[in-house]
């Protein structure tokens, strides 16, 4: 049976083993899916891989048409193959009541229909231009007209067959003239995989397992926003149990001082206690660990639905059992328990026995010199690692300084906690008068070791709700700020249930694409192609007089080496391989991207790229002119409205707040998860910590109790000591995420240009530290009442 001394201990590590143990079998089975498109296919031969430091799932390298045609026949060739496919695809979206259909948004050519396989359930395949084969759910029958949106603009097509899968076909012809370069060939029937190689030369050759690797790019960038959610918490988690398991541990020690030079007295030797207190942990966190690892393989399969209805795994998702996850979350709690005993095992050998008895009943020396150097060390990485982010231009090692920088001012209050106790008592004890408030103050100022100890989890609880919550806040309005300022107009046209805008409603939006470079290491470059003669164009309309002209930034520029009449080979996205000629070089903030070519040139290599948004001069929304001056539910110039085109017409700051509205939905979530995690855990830490303390102090009540205190007044007294604790821990949480915060907030700034306010979420802090101050009143008082009623004053007198 749990003693209460190892009960915080347990419930700390059966928590953060319950964590690690979900986070890691969700992990585990975060594979992907091959796509139910490709079901049909038993070798796929894809395009060879690109890298590039802005983007973790480029695209890869495309072929050309006269390329993939080629090597398809080659393949095609090889025994055991009885088709290879080129698959090509494209932005093709259905309207449908008068509105884009977003279960659809991509186009194929009916020879790729094999890969799948889809069928014709009616009708006949697409022969012509403007003929489409639809699924038969979307109500539209064979012969009948459908409204279909392309890169160009919306158009009437004719419908020939249909299917019963939710996909759109059209004929090969069409699909080679509206699909940019070709990144996967399939192949069908039982080929030779090593003659498949010998052909495919570069390109990589994927079969069995590794066919999950042609998931959509969407998909994979949802697994890999959902392997951060999942890492975050599984790194918040372990550290906050160590963290835990730390001030527990120092606090049972302090607790058991007299109990541990009672052991000394009798010739126990400083390495027999260190063994002891060990040994104790350990035996704990196995017991906490293998109850932990159980209920988190219970909880995986709810949570990896709460994680597909957020968004932050494809539907695809399926949780399963692993044996890895089980053997580490069976692990940790031993070796998380141990670990977090370390220092209170050190702690404990030092303990002599006269030393013990001497300090049971005062603490003297709060702060060692060992706890003044681990807490001034961890400070002075903390206030570095802040000047780092403030310097950092990279947006992925601004939030990683920020958190390190977060993760060692946490540890430094925590380390110099008692000595910032009597000043922050003295404060916010000033007002209290009267013998309760004075054996309040003085009790704490006692005891400010404990009283550090027991305040630990609260601040670790406030310093990551406030830090995390405040980082978002504050990246979210500095970006917001940023794409509004860029904007230049009182209006924006924006996207209304499709991916991008259409020539047909933004015709001078710029079209964003990506070329790649052979050199060096064949990098994927962010493109945009640009109207100089379109208003607020960054770029003069000499620039770019020719398809071969082009404009680059200073970092590309120095990246590549080159300048002024310099050449770079580029592949476009339709897979054409051209030089291009610098004419420009431009100021990293004053162009839209790292190489900027003619508008035009964009659109003869990327027949499906999009416009994001176009800005629209005018005041507010709804006195600003739309594009050739209409509204949004007037027809365009060939008939649909502005709705069915798949646009609409925002003021500029309603644009800057949903330019990123769902990336910032699921940022929230996921900041919400963070700070659910690191507040649950400081809670549950807080009753922890305050039940094992308020346990230990009976003897203090029944002083209070002769000297002649109410219950009533003893019951306050606690309560006052409880909240005394959380104001302590809330204030030197607040003051390390403050600080953390100020960092990201430079750096920040320095990055967008603009005057970034440092944003401190009160709301969340005001809830984190109501929720400490609950579970703190009710771990102490309850005990505490319950010890009352078996305090008999009359008897000790007697």
């Amino acid at each position: 049976m749990l003693t209460r001394d190892r009960l915080g201990a347990f419930v700390a590590v059966l928590f953060g083993t319950v964590v690690v143990t979900l986070t890691l079998t969700l992990l585990a089975s975060a594979a992907p899916r091959v796509p139910e498109r490709f079901a049909a296919v038993a070798v796929a031969v894809r395009s060879p891989g690109v890298t590039t430091p802005a983007d973790p799932f480029p695209e890869s390298r495309p072929w050309s048409s006269a390329e993939a045609v080629a090597l398809a026949g080659r393949l095609a060739a090889i025994p055991g193959v009885t088709a290879a496919v080129p698959d090509r695809r494209f932005y093709a979206q259905p309207v449908l009541d008068g509105r884009p259909l977003a279960a659809a948004q991509e186009g194929h050519g009916w020879a790729s229909a094999v890969l799948a396989p889809d069928r014709l359930a009616a009708g006949q395949p697409p022969r012509a231009d403007r003929e489409v084969v639809v699924s038969r759910r979307w109500g539209i029958p064979v012969g009948g007209t459908v409204t279909i949106l392309t890169a160009t603009g919306p158009a009437p097509w004719r419908v020939t067959g249909q299917i019963d899968a939710e996909r759109l076909y059209v004929s090969d012809a069409t699909a080679a003239v509206l699909a940019p370069g070709v990144r996967m060939i399939g192949l069908i029937g039982q080929p030779d995989l090593a003659a498949i190689r010998a052909s495919a030369g570069k390109a990589t050759v994927l079969h069995g397992s590794s066919l999950g690797d042609l998931e959509p790019r969407a998909d994979a960038r949802t697994r890999w926003i959902g392997l951060q959610v999942l890492s975050a918490m599984a790194a918040l988690a372990a550290f906050a149990c160590v963290f835990v398991i730390a001030s527990t541990a120092a606090l049972t020690v302090h607790q058991r001082r007299r109990e541990i030079g009672l052991l000394r007295a009798t010739g126990a030797t400083p390495r027999q206690v260190r063994r002891l207190v060990i040994r104790e942990a350990a035996v704990v966190g196995a017991v906490a660990g293998l109850a932990g690892t159980l209920l988190g393989l219970l909880l995986a399969p709810l949570i990896g639905r709460v994680l597909v209805g957020a968004g932050f795994e494809p539907a695809s998702f399926a949780v399963g059992i692993h044996l890895w996850p089980v053997l580490a979350g069976v692990l940790a709690g031993p070796l998380v328990a141990v670990v977090g005993s370390l220092a209170a095992a050190r702690r404990a050998a030092r303990v002599g026995p006269l030393e013990a008895l001497r300090e049971a009943e005062v603490e003297a020396r709060p702060m060692s010199r060992s706890r003044w150097a681990v807490g001034l060390s961890f400070t002075v990485a903390g206030v570095v690692a802040g000047i780092a982010t403030a310097l950092t231009d990279d947006v992925s090692d601004l939030g990683t300084f920020a958190l390190a920088g977060a993760m060692a001012l946490v540890i430094g209050a925590t380390a110099l906690a008692p000595a910032a106790v009597p000043l922050l008592v003295r404060v916010l004890l000033r007002p209290a008068t009267g013998p309760i408030g004075m054996v309040m103050r003085e009790s704490t100022l006692a005891g400010a070791r404990r009283t550090a100890s027991t305040a630990a989890p609260v601040l670790l609880t406030m310093a990551f709700a406030v830090f995390i919550a405040g980082s978002v806040q504050t990246s979210t309005n500095a970006f917001a700020a940023a794409r509004a300022e860029a904007a230049h107009a009182g209006t924006v046209l924006v996207p209304n249930g499709t991916p991008g805008l259409s020539d047909a409603v933004a015709p001078e939006a710029p079209l964003p694409t990506v070329l790649y470079l052979k050199n060096p290491n064949d990098t994927v470059v962010a493109t945009t192609g640009i109207d100089p003669a379109a208003p607020f164009s960054p770029v003069p309309a000499r620039a770019l007089v020719t398809p071969e002209n082009v404009v680059v930034n200073e970092s590309l520029s120095a990246r590549l080496q080159v300048g002024l009449d310099d050449t770079i080979d580029v592949t476009f996205a339709d897979g054409v391989r051209t030089p291009l000629r610098v004419v420009g070089v431009a100021r990293n903030d004053a162009i839209p991207a790292e190489l900027v070519v003619s508008r035009a040139t964009v659109r003869e290599h990327d027949p499906s790229a999009l416009a994001a948004a176009m800005s629209l001069p005018g005041g507010p929304a709804n006195a600003a002119p739309s594009p050739n001056g209409i509204d949004a539910a007037t027809p365009l110039p060939h008939g649909p409205s502005l709705a069915a085109a798949g646009a609409r017409v925002v003021d500029v700051n309603s644009y800057a707040r949903q330019a990123d509205a769902e990336e910032d939905r699921l940022v929230w979530i996921f900041t919400m998860l963070l700070i659910g995690v690191s507040v649950g855990y400081g809670a549950l830490a807080v009753a922890n910590t305050l039940f094992m303390a308020t346990a230990r102090r009976a003897p203090d009540y029944r002083l209070l109790r002769l000297a002649g205190a109410t219950p009533r007044q003893v019951l306050f007294a606690v309560a006052g000591e409880s909240a005394l604790v959380v104001a302590v821990g809330a204030v030197l949480g607040v003051a390390a995420a403050v600080l953390a915060l100020w960092g990201s907030t430079a750096g920040l700034r320095a990055q967008t240009g603009n005057a970034v306010a440092l944003t401190v979420p009160w709301p969340i802090a005001a809830i984190a530290v109501t929720a400490c101050l609950l579970l703190a009143l009710a771990a102490s008082v309850i005990p505490a009442r319950a010890r009352m009623a078996r305090l008999e004053p009359d008897r000790e007198l007697s």
